[in-house]
């Protein structure tokens, strides 16, 4: 598979195996559902929180949960706020190790666009291929990063409202006039392009991933990978798959 044959390559076959029986049907009565329960504001497995707004503020919250087409904060001390949804980057649990793994060092691996394709079998890979030309990433690098938000359904939503193959939140979908965030080609362009702003910011694979899962201004705090669990465990699933072993010595 050209100069990224190193990589470890999310299969059809390592798909199947994980995945068995699953189908990717995006079909309109998941959708209401889906919408259902959010209009409701589903509140479910709630825990510490934080989080992180398009301006840059980070608040740490007892819940955060979309409600309709804002999100309702639970505040650590009583009371509550509901703010849009549009002004809120990211949510994620406020758990951190009292001495967190090490995140892995690569020193080969390309994340640019160089033309390599995807074997058939890869989950929405012609989408998936499409994005990734257009945001200038290499494909591999898009399919870990839908592994790792949604396991690619098309229809997962969470809790504090990220939605679709690449978990977009209201704001980022807004951003990228995203108009059916459920629909694979639309949600995986957006999410491949904040990607993108993410590594250009950065100028760090590891630094633009910790972004897209925490936030960027959660990065800038911790000048690094910001210590929360949720955060540096998706760093090391999605350079693990994308990138391989890391490099010894």
């Amino acid at each position: 598979m050209g100069k990224n044959s190193s990589h470890i390559k999310f299969s059809a076959v390592i798909f199947a195996r994980e995945n068995p029986g699953r189908e990717f049907d995006k079909t309109k009565t998941l959708r209401i559902v889906v919408l259902l329960l959010l209009a409701i504001g589903v509140s479910l497995n709630a825990g510490a929180e934080l989080v992180t707004f398009t301006d840059g503020r980070i608040l740490k919250a007892a819940d955060a949960y979309l409600d309709g087409a804002v999100i309702v904060i639970e505040l650590r001390g009583g009371g509550s706020m509901r703010v849009p949804a549009t002004r809120v980057e990211r949510v994620i649990a406020d758990e951190v190790d009292d001495v967190p793994d090490p995140i892995p060092e690569f020193t080969n691996c390309p994340w640019v666009w160089d033309g390599e394709g995807l074997p058939d079998g890869i989950p929405y890979g012609k989408q998936i291929l499409i994005a990734a030309r257009k945001a200038k990433i290499n494909p591999w690098l898009l399919v870990a990063v839908v592994r790792a938000e949604s396991n690619f359904d098309p229809v997962a939503v969470s809790r504090a409202g990220a939605a679709g193959l690449t978990q977009l939140m209201p704001g980022t979908a807004a951003d990228r006039d995203v108009v059916d965030v459920f629909d694979p080609s639309q949600n995986l362009e957006a999410g491949a392009g904040y990607l993108r702003a993410m590594l250009d910011r950065f100028e760090s694979l590891t630094l633009a991933l910790a972004a897209y899962n925490a936030g960027p201004a959660t990065v800038e705090e911790y000048h690094g990978v910001p210590p929360y669990r949720e955060t540096r465990n998706y760093v090391r699933n999605v350079t693990r798959w994308f990138c391989g072993e890391p490099s010894q010595g």
